[in-house]
């Protein structure tokens, strides 16, 4: 063999072993990099703190058909469960039920969920949802208004339940979001005297109650029905305070990490910095009821004027010091069937007066003056108010003053409560400042379905209303009420002006997206966790 060929072989030799070196090198340095990672990993999984601690003042009883404690009710969103259970944006969504279906007039069968059990182990059945249906019957818990049109239940077999109302009530299903409580669990005792520790189906169980505080532990058996699959929060504590003070304080000094509060001013007891702040609208809806069939009030364009008049900012900010938030709408409190690009039209005091004009209204000696029926109409109104409601009362003088600014004489009857009643019973008012607690169902028979308070009547709206209460498909549903909002703005039979706002602040520490609505503030909190 020639010289150049051996060194030949020895070079590709030794090439050949460069490369597997090399090669092993990296493997080496690849490995080392995962296994520092998997290390690191561990590092920041072993710094999660897996609980999070709550508050409850003027504790009075962790049941939830009993209690008159809105924080408890809130809370209990995580030990019990319902038929049906609202998503952020208030859509039904099943919990317990897996499906529900109106069979005939009045009558609606609901088929539950397999395989649940209660926190003691024993199953769920539909027994217990008759059982709680008749609790809230015969009893006077917060739940009592959502059974009052169910006149009886029967129990078809261990997963069926059929329910028999009494009068056709639309969008029912808003009706059983309350939790549901164990049958077994309460036979041979009295449920509303029993001092026996609440049970659920819930996400969390309660595993202790004491003077100053609650446990609730992760129920490592429950299964979820909407495609959770984990749950980082082992435990909550929720602690016991007598004032809403001691919470701020206990908050403040950093003993809690989320609190519920409506109280506009707590920046004084917390300060300004240092926390996360959702602000989110309440469901106390204040507006202008129009008498409809009132002699000048029916003419459609006195009450867009008056639409176009008041300026619901300026009411905010003057009466309520930027704490309400202006609203419109029944159902601008976050209802998907209200959307953003539902404007309002807006304060604008000329487009007031033009509205007025284009309707045949004359502007002379300093008032609007119009023929209707025959006889010369001074555009002359009453707005009554209810004459204990104070801050109700300031916001009726501001809206006088705006008014009068474009010639329209308003005076202000501050009534007796019940004069203000008789007048919602009899509709025989011309403008009521009025509100109501609006419900989480998005129906909207108080105010445009036959009968309602406005004394307003069109047959194309009552048609969209009662084509709103029979169709089930969602998209048909929004197109319906897209309608139903586009004749409003132009009908205009109310005036919305404000609703109040709610507020979850919580500790920098928390981790976690807050989106809190009216039904509860724990959207997500399978992924929240402590830093």
């Amino acid at each position: 063999m020639k010289v150049s060929s051996i060194f030949k072989y020895i070079f590709i030799i030794f090439a050949i072993g460069i490369i597997i070196y090399a090669g092993y090198r990296i493997y080496k340095n690849k490995d080392g990099k995962v296994t520092a990672n998997i290390e690191n990993n561990a590092v920041v999984e072993e710094n999660i703190i897996k609980d999070i601690r709550l508050s409850l003042t003027n504790y009075d009883t962790m049941n939830p058909l009993i209690t008159n404690n809105r924080e408890i009710i809130n809370i209990s969103t995580l030990i019990f469960e319902p038929l049906f259970t609202l998503t952020q944006d208030y859509q039904l969504q099943p919990c317990l039920a897996r499906e529900c279906s109106k069979t005939g007039d009045n009558i609606y069968v609901i088929k539950t969920v397999n395989n649940v059990n209660w926190h003691d182990g024993t199953p769920f059945t539909a027994k217990d949802i008759q059982f709680t249906i008749d609790l809230l019957k015969n009893g006077n818990s917060v739940y009592k208004y959502n059974v009052a049109q169910i006149e009886s239940t029967e129990v078809v077999d261990a997963t069926t339940i059929k329910i028999k109302l009494y009068n056709n009530i639309p969008f029912f299903e808003y009706n059983l979001i309350f939790p549901i409580m164990s049958s077994n669990y309460y036979y041979g005792e009295d449920f509303f005297s029993s001092t026996k520790t609440p049970i659920g189906t819930g996400r969390y169980k309660i595993t202790n109650i004491s003077t100053n505080n609650i446990t609730l532990s992760k129920n490592e058996k429950w299964k979820s029905t909407t495609g959770i699959e984990e749950i980082k929060i082992e435990n909550i504590k929720i602690n016991l305070y007598s004032s809403m003070g001691e919470a701020y304080n206990s908050f403040k000094i950093g003993n809690l990490d989320i609190l519920n509060t409506s109280n506009p001013n707590f920046y004084e007891y917390i300060g300004t910095i240092g926390f996360n702040k959702t602000d989110y609208p309440g469901r106390q809806f204040d507006f202008l009821s129009f008498n409809c069939a009132d002699t000048i009030l029916q003419d459609k364009a006195v009450r867009q004027a008056i639409s176009y008049a008041v300026d619901k900012s300026n009411i905010v900010s003057s009466v309520y010091s930027n704490q309400n938030i202006v609203a419109e709408y029944p159902l601008d409190y976050g209802n998907f069937l209200y959307t953003d690009n539902n404007a309002s039209s807006g304060y604008n005091a000329e487009q007031a007066k033009k509205v007025l004009e284009d309707s045949g209204w004359e502007y002379s000696n300093n008032r609007w003056k119009k023929k209707i029926d025959g006889r010369n109409q001074t555009l002359r109104l009453k707005i009554a108010v209810d004459s204990s409601n104070q801050a109700r009362v300031a916001v009726a003088e501001l809206i006088e003053k705006q008014l009068e600014e474009i010639g329209i004489d308003i005076t202000v009857e501050k009534v007796s409560n019940s004069k203000y009643n008789s007048y919602i019973d009899n509709k025989d008012y011309q403008i009521l400042l009025t509100g109501v607690y609006t419900s989480y169902s998005p129906d909207l028979t108080y105010y445009f379905a036959p009968g309602n308070i406005e004394n307003y009547s069109n047959e194309k709206m009552f048609e969209l209303m009662n084509n709103a209460s029979i169709v089930k498909d969602i998209k048909q549903i929004k197109e319906i009420y897209n309608q139903i909002f586009d004749l409003y703005k132009d009908e205009v039979p109310f005036v919305g002006l404000y609703r109040n706002k709610n507020t979850t602040i919580s500790t920098q520490s928390l981790i976690g997206t807050i989106t809190p609505n009216n039904y509860t503030s724990f959207y997500g909190i399978e992924e929240w966790y402590r830093k």
